[in-house]
Formats: C-alpha cells, structure tokens, sequence
C-alpha cells in the first residue's frame, strides 16, 4: 500500500545490484511512494548485475559512478540535479565490499592493501558522497541520507572480518557529517542496522545461512526482510522524521535488544 510518503522528492539510490538487494526493493517502494529517482553502482557492478531491468520499471535514468573517486561522484551529483531540474531530497548509501572476506582471510591474517580497499568502498565513500554534495550545495534543506549497517559494528561476529571495522567507521561518519550538515543546512543523516538478509553481498560471508537461522530465533519478531528495510527507509526519507538524525536505528525484529530466546536455550539444552 502506498501513502505518497515521497510525493515530489527526488532521490538517488546507491548499490542496487539486483532484485535481492536492499536498494533494489527501496528504489520500488520510493517511486511506488511518488519519488522520481536516479540509480548508480559501480561500472562492473553495472556489468555484473540487472540495474537496467530495474531502471526500466520505475523510469529512473542510470549514471555510473565509482564511490572511491571524487570525479564520478561530481558528475553523478551533478547530472542528477540537471536531470531533476533542481536539488536532491534523499540518499540510500548502500555500498559495501571486503576483499578479505571473498578470499576467506580470517581476522588474524589481514591483507592491509584489501582492508584499505574496505574502508574505502565500504564506509569512506559515505563521507565522500557526503562531501561531495555538501561542496555543490546538492541537496535541499531537511533532505534525509540513509546509509546500511549491521551490528557487527558493536558486537563481534568472527567470519565478518574487517566489514565489522568498517561499519564502525562507516556509523561514525554519519554521526560526524550528520552534526555539520544538520547545523548548515537541516540535512538529517542516519544508519539503518539492518538484519542479515540473503542479498548477493550478504550470502558471500562464510557460514552465512547458519547465522540467518540463529538471528531469525533470537529475534522476537525474526529477522527484516529486504522489503521491510526498505519501507523503513522510505519513512526516513520522508517529512514524518525530520528530527530524527546522527543516529544508529536497528531494524531487527528485536535481535539488538534480546540477551537470549527460548527457542536458542532449548536448542543449548539438546
């Protein structure tokens, strides 16, 4: 059902590789609430995934744009605002990447040069395609920024690796660039710490489907699924939250608050 939620905003949507991807169900339900949007990932994202199938269905225009370099990003800006004919309402920050976990490096045995490369993709980019915006004034006051997490960034899940370090970076920067922005121009921006959820990225890290099944019984309400995170970015995009910003908003089921279930103690007890 939709409320109009996003009746004449403009938004662009970050990382939507394919119809599993948490971007991929937000960019439906922004344009099913009256949002008009602009899709980008990466060039070989672009060649790996469907974004063109998804472009087709809610009429959004497709610019490329690599979230480790300043020029792309200035161009994705840019075009966007020329294509909108005026400045941008919302951003979802959906990007993540870490070498060492494809290549199965534990924690123990980091490769630096990978790990870079993770920060850099992986939280970096947020304050790049911050401040990119910021210095072309590109985005409207009270337009809302929303970038995904996980909770590993306060609790320790092995097999994520340095994904976890750059949550934590990636949670910091909003809170940082959220005071400047909020104090300049009314911009809130805030993480979602979302549940595992069986996207093409998620389903890389090692032991992945144990885990799912273990969040969803230490959830109370089992875990969020890709379209409900997306119906809760559409209301952090909206006029409904304008004072929420500089926050870490778990969307969980209940998972972040629960020491223990039933369900997990009888199976301890087997």
């Amino acid at each position: 059902m939709a409320y109009n939620l996003l009746k004449g905003k403009k938004g662009i949507i970050f990382g939507a590789l394919d119809e599993n991807s948490i971007a991929w169900a937000t960019a439906l339900r922004c344009v099913e609430e009256g949002a008009e949007i602009v899709l980008t990932n990466a060039p070989i994202a672009l060649r790996m995934g469907e974004i063109n199938k998804l472009a087709e269905i809610t009429n959004a225009p497709v610019i490329p744009a690599d979230v480790t370099n300043l020029d792309d990003l200035n161009n994705l800006f840019t075009k966007s605002m020329e294509h909108f004919g005026g400045k941008i309402d919302f951003v979802l920050h959906s990007v993540g990447m870490s070498l060492n976990v494809r290549k199965g490096k534990p924690y123990t045995d980091l490769d630096y040069d990978f790990s870079h490369k993770t920060f850099d993709i992986s939280a970096m980019s947020l304050h790049r395609v911050l401040q990119t915006a910021y210095k072309l004034d590109a985005l409207n006051e009270w337009a809302s920024v929303v970038a995904l997490t996980y909770i590993a960034a306060q609790r320790v899940f092995p097999d994520y690796s340095e994904m976890a370090d750059a949550k934590a970076l990636l949670e910091s920067v909003a809170r940082s660039f959220g005071y400047h922005y909020g104090v300049s121009k009314k911009v809130r921006i805030n993480t979602i710490s979302q549940s595992p959820t069986r996207t093409t990225a998620g389903s890389g890290v090692k032991g992945f489907d144990g885990f799912i099944n273990y969040a969803e019984q230490m959830s109370p309400l089992g875990n969020a699924s890709a379209k409900q995170c997306a119906d809760y970015t559409v209301s952090l995009f909206s006029d409904l939250t304008r004072m929420v910003t500089m926050q870490n908003l778990f969307h969980d089921g209940g998972f972040s608050s629960t020491g223990v279930t039933m369900d997990v103690m009888l199976q301890m007890e087997k």
